[in-house]
Formats: C-alpha cells, structure tokens, sequence
C-alpha cells in the first residue's frame, strides 16, 4: 500500500477513567473506522474484565475470593498479568505489589485529609503479594481480607493489545494513546516520526519536552494525577506498599521501551524507588526522563528533541 493513497483519522474515546484516542492512517473512513472499533471493543473488554469499580468484574470475583481467604482460578489472559506482576515483585524488591491497592482506604484524594497511622498499618498487614500462593492457574489467598489490583498493569496492557490489534488488521501507521501510554504502531505515513509530549508534573497543561518516536512505546508515571495538599505538603497517589505512605521524591518519570506495559512498570517501579529511581532507570538501559519534586531534571531524553527509535 502506497502511503500517499494513506488518509489521517482520529477517533478519540474515553476509557479507563483516562481520556483516549487512536490515530490512524488507513485508505479510506471505512477502514480506520472499523480498525479503531475493534482496538477500542478490546480496551472495553478489558476494562469490563479488571474494573475495581464493578461488580461484574472478573477482578471483583477475585476479590471476593481474596476477602474470604479463599482460592480461584483464572484464565490464562489474567495468569499472564499475574505472571508479570510478580515479575514486578520481585525486579522491585517488593515495591511493585498488586496487593497494595488496598491503601486507597486510607487515603483520600478527595478530601485534604491525612489518614491515621493505625488506619495504614491495618491496611499494611493484609499488603504484599509474598502473602499470598500463585501456582497457576491458581490464586490462593492465607490472609482474609486482601485484594488485589491491576491497575498499574492493565491499562498499558490493553494499550499493546490495542496496537498490536491494528497491526494485524493491516495498519502500518498509527498511534495508540490511552491516557498519555501511548504505543505507535509506525510512524507517519510519509516517514516521519510522531511528536509526542511529556507534560510537566506541575504546570497543568504545560509539556516539558517533546520527543520523536517512530516505533515504541512511552508511559508515564507522576504524583500529579491524584493528590492532595496538606500543610503545604504535596501527597500523591503513588504509594510505598511498605510504608504505606506516599513516594516524596520522584514528581514524575517518562519511559520509552518496545512495550508501553514495560515502560509503565518501569516508570512505577522508579518512582517508588524514590532516590536511588533515578540510578536504576540508568541501569535498566532504557530511553527515560524523570524531574524530582525540587524541579530538578534528569534521564537520557533530556535536552534531546526525542527519542529516534
């Protein structure tokens, strides 16, 4: 297919909780429309399949399974995000823990309230994935009253499964953003690389440096999502699943991989890695940017216009 007979389409949606969109370069509306629906039909799936917030939810049975100290098993679709997230567990030194979702309880970013220390060592007590037994297909959980959350797995995961989806219905250029992962499928028609911006952890609205990408992935990971302000104090939503405390380091980390579920866990794992983030992101080899919570800046993709994959 010759990329001058290539047209741009956008079609943005909202999922996840994020806003999203997918651009496409296909023949003709027809073509990309029916592309994006089936990349944007998997997102849904999976957001129906790992919601925390229904009850429907294959997570949610998880949970009820988890409350109970009892056992389930699963598909191999979720024993794949399982597989990985002890991967995580383990790469992290326990700092990447699926089973530390359970603090949201405490913390509020609704309210400019900090919890009480024996509201966090409750939760704490039911927190760290070496508590409970996956031997798969099979989740066993000793200690009633756990859960577990994928969302530091789940939506960088539907962002490949969505590019790769598009990949195999014939499209060679295109993009793929789910609230700010992004995975390109191939640069612009005519050649040139997708200009993709990092917003700055502080100024809302702002980028604070663009980079060029024509195959990859990029996530990021930051304290400005979710947060709140007490005392002066920022408080943001990652949280150190031994502490049981906010990271107050690292305000924000940027990391390119080949998959946007690897740059996402990267980019997590940094932040809660706090002062020693930055040293790891340099051993990890990976094209990355991170700002601390003092403005100071660091990472390879630093002052570059990009990184030329």
């Amino acid at each position: 297919m010759k990329a001058k007979s290539l047209n741009y389409y956008r079609h943005a949606f909202k999922a996840m909780g994020s806003p999203c969109e997918i651009q496409l370069f296909a023949e003709n509306h027809a073509e990309a429309r029916r592309v994006a629906d089936s990349a944007i039909a998997d997102v849904y799936r999976l957001e129906a399949l790992y919601s925390r917030y229904r009850s429907d939810s294959l997570l949610s049975g998880i949970n009820r399974a988890a409350a109970a100290g009892g056992c389930i098993t699963v598909d191999d679709e979720t024993a794949g995000l399982l597989n990985y997230a002890a991967i995580c567990y383990d790469q992290s030194d326990g700092l990447f823990d699926i089973t530390s979702g359970i603090l949201r309880r405490a913390w509020r970013f609704d309210l400019s309230k900090l919890p009480e220390q024996a509201q966090i060592q409750e939760l704490l007590d039911k927190v760290g994935w070496h508590k409970l037994h996956w031997a798969p297909p099979v989740l066993e959980f000793s200690t009633p009253g756990m859960e577990i959350d994928f969302g530091g797995v789940v939506k960088e995961y539907a962002v490949d499964r969505a590019a790769t989806l598009c990949q195999a219905a014939g499209i060679r250029h295109g993009v793929v953003n789910l609230g700010g992962d992004i995975k390109i499928i191939g640069p612009r028609a005519d050649g040139s690389p997708w200009q993709v911006g990092i917003r700055h952890p502080r100024r809302e609205e702002a980028v604070m440096q663009t980079i060029s990408l024509r195959e990859g992935a990029l996530a990021s990971s930051g304290d400005y999502e979710r947060c709140i302000m007490v005392d002066g104090v920022r408080y943001g939503h990652v949280l150190n699943p031994k502490t049981g405390w906010p990271v107050k380091h690292l305000a924000a980390v940027s990391v390119v991989g080949d998959f946007c579920v690897v740059a996402g866990s990267a980019s997590t794992i940094a932040m809660l890695k706090e002062d020693s983030g930055p040293a790891w992101l340099e051993s990890l080899g990976l094209p990355h940017l991170w700002v601390n919570v003092q403005g100071e800046v660091g990472g390879t993709l630093v002052g570059a216009n990009g990184a030329q994959k």
